[in-house]
């Protein structure tokens, strides 16, 4: 009986050996991919922590910059911000209070080379959003309406779809595009939240328009005439 269970192990340790001769390298490069991208996983969490806890202390300095008043302190804050820690949500933050100041302080280069990094740059949507329909606000300013329009003409995150479609009609009223600029005040309208206060807003421009907002608001399906 021994004997017997001898040979079945023997056959067995055989079947192995024969088993990890022909899938044993597979399954080991297997095991390096899997346990390799684990430990990457948690090396790029731990490099992203490591970087967002960085780039928190990098903004303090952007903000003690700003309210010292010392624009060139700012100037090098933010360039390190963006040089070092551009990826994170810091940056884009950062590139908008430094615009504000720079705008406030009458440089206005400084403001818009700052909102075009955050539109360009930024790795968070709303932040490009914001800069987008700022710098679009600058250049309306300075009567570039067509780079202005371009700027606010393209594809935005949900939240900012209407203040988008608003910005596009002050660029038009400003052209003494009327007509558009009523298009685009209509969408803006339809498209936010009746407790808005922004709306309030948007409904003044239509009123100026000759626009009534209350028709603006009613669907169209319940415009026409019941059978």
């Amino acid at each position: 009986m021994a004997k017997h269970l001898d040979l079945e192990e023997q056959e067995q340790v055989a079947e192995l050996k024969h088993f990890w001769k022909q899938y044993g390298d597979i399954i080991t490069w297997v095991l390096i991919v899997v346990f390799g991208a684990v430990a990457a996983w948690n090396g790029y969490h731990y490099w992203q922590g490591r970087q967002a806890s960085q780039a928190a202390v990098m903004y303090d300095e952007v903000e003690r910059a700003v309210q010292s008043g010392d624009t060139a302190r700012l100037d090098r804050s933010l360039a390190d911000m963006k040089d070092r820690f551009g990826g994170t949500v810091y940056a884009g933050q950062a590139g908008l209070l430094a615009a504000k100041v720079y705008y406030d302080k009458g440089n206005a280069d400084a403001s818009r080379a700052a909102l075009s990094w955050v539109a360009e740059k930024a790795s968070d949507e709303g932040y490009q959003s914001i800069a987008k329909l700022r710098l679009a606000g600058m250049l309306m300013e300075t009567k570039a309406y067509d780079e202005a329009l371009k700027l606010v003409s393209g594809s935005f995150p949900k939240d900012f779809v209407a203040l988008a479609a608003d910005r596009r009609g002050d660029i038009l009223a400003a052209q003494g595009k009327k007509n558009e600029a009523k298009a685009e005040y209509e969408k803006a309208y339809k498209g936010l939240d009746e407790r808005a206060e922004y709306r309030r807003l948007v409904e003044v421009k239509l009123n100026a328009l000759g626009v009534d907002p209350a028709a603006v608001a009613i669907p169209a399906a319940d415009s026409g005439v019941k059978k």
